[in-house]
């Protein structure tokens, strides 16, 4: 009896923790207007035998403005302004632009920096893991470039966002330093292309 009420016991407070999740998902959207964070982001390919890391900062204003500036191994950054998200690669030369609607739909970007939640993902809570709690959010658009988000809290804080795409390749980010709800001037993520810059849109 002892055994059956110590296990029982276990599994609500699983359970609980599991609900938790989704909940502290939804308190994240509502509650963290903005933010910013360093991350590292590891890409496993869908085999499992290939990784590449990167690091950076990020940086979000909801609705729909944030930036990704990525400084190692090589500078890429990314920006949504609201209208558009704007891509620069100073190696190449080289910004590319499309329109916002086209580029974020049911993304990661629009799960943490968008304001749409329960209309774009279908959300469920996930075991306890790596110490932290997990929500996944599966876009309810089924023909999109992801499979799903999973996003990991550590008690209120964001703490990583792991993502599998249409191929089977999985991305990790895994976020340090998280300031919630820093203001940002008007013009934070106002992005102006570099001077001799390739301009592509798309």
């Amino acid at each position: 009896m002892k055994r059956f009420l110590l296990g029982a016991a276990l599994c609500a407070a699983a359970f609980a923790s599991r609900a938790d999740a989704v909940d502290t998902l939804r308190e994240f959207v509502r509650d963290v207007k903005s933010g910013r964070a360093a991350f590292t982001q590891t890409v496993t390919s869908p085999d499992g035998k290939k990784t590449k890391t990167s690091s950076g900062r990020f940086e979000f204003l909801r609705p729909d403005r944030f930036r990704f500036v990525y400084t190692r191994p090589f500078e890429q950054t990314i920006v949504g302004d609201g209208r558009k998200v704007w891509m620069h690669d100073p190696d190449l030369n080289q910004v590319s632009s499309r329109s916002m609607d086209r580029a974020l739909g049911a993304t990661p970007a629009a799960l943490l920096a968008g304001g749409s939640l329960e209309r774009d993902f279908d959300l469920a809570a996930l075991p306890v893991r790596d110490g932290l709690q997990w929500a996944e959010a599966r876009p309810k658009a089924r023909d999109g470039p992801f499979q799903s988000v999973k996003v990991g809290f550590r008690g209120k804080e964001l703490a990583a966002v792991e993502i599998v795409d249409s191929f089977g390749q999985r991305s990790r980010l895994d976020f340090s330093q998280m300031q919630p709800n820093p203001a940002f001037a008007p013009d934070a993520f106002r992005f102006v292309p570099p001077a001799g810059a390739e301009l592509i849109e798309q």
